[in-house]
């Protein structure tokens, strides 16, 4: 007796893919924006012209799509360095969850030329963005406050700074005036 478990692992990832597509209704070209290739790549995927990608990049994305994980590809190799998932993240995978967004309701209500950003960011491969505006994005549609986000970019900003090779400790007043005035204008602009 096959179980579903059994049947999903033995299906073609090209046949997974098909069926996540026809299941949610999501359009080819939204789907090849979302993770960064063209519209004929995933035709050819879909339509085994090519060999299912085994770029683990490609496949983190399409999994991170499909909200599903990368493993449940026979063509992923797990990577040397392994992903970190930060608290940024965590925050935003769980601030997803509680609105009972897909990831592909979620990604949908971006622009299109920021899904692929926001894919990198689900799956650990890119941290949240230093422009304030392209957070607040974020934040609208979650439905969170500016304020509740605000301490996620001040910690990507202090990383920012240090990897740059600013000393915030001996730097204590500055770093503190900066941060400050930051918060003032995250709280009058609301």
């Amino acid at each position: 007796m096959s179980t579903k478990k059994d049947s999903i692992i033995t299906m073609k990832s090209s046949e997974m893919l098909y069926n996540f597509l026809e299941n949610t209704n999501l359009h080819k070209k939204d789907f090849a924006q979302m993770i960064g290739v063209t519209l004929s790549y995933v035709y050819n995927l879909i339509d085994e012209t090519i060999p299912f990608s085994t770029r683990s990049t490609t496949l983190e994305r399409i999994a991170t799509v499909m909200d599903i994980s990368p493993e449940e590809f026979v063509e992923y190799k797990i990577p040397q360095d392994p992903i970190l998932i930060d608290d940024t993240t965590e925050f935003i995978r769980e601030k997803q969850k509680a609105k009972n967004l897909t990831t592909v309701q979620f990604l949908k209500s971006f622009p299109r030329k920021q899904r692929l950003e926001i894919v990198d960011i689900l799956r650990g491969a890119r941290p949240l963005p230093l422009d304030w505006e392209e957070v607040c994005v974020i934040a609208q549609v979650l439905d969170i406050s500016k304020e509740e986000i605000y301490d996620y970019w001040e910690s990507r900003f202090r990383q920012l700074l240090q990897t740059s090779g600013f000393n915030i400790d001996a730097n204590q007043g500055l770093s503190k005036a900066i941060f400050d005035c930051a918060r003032n204008y995250v709280h009058k602009n609301k």
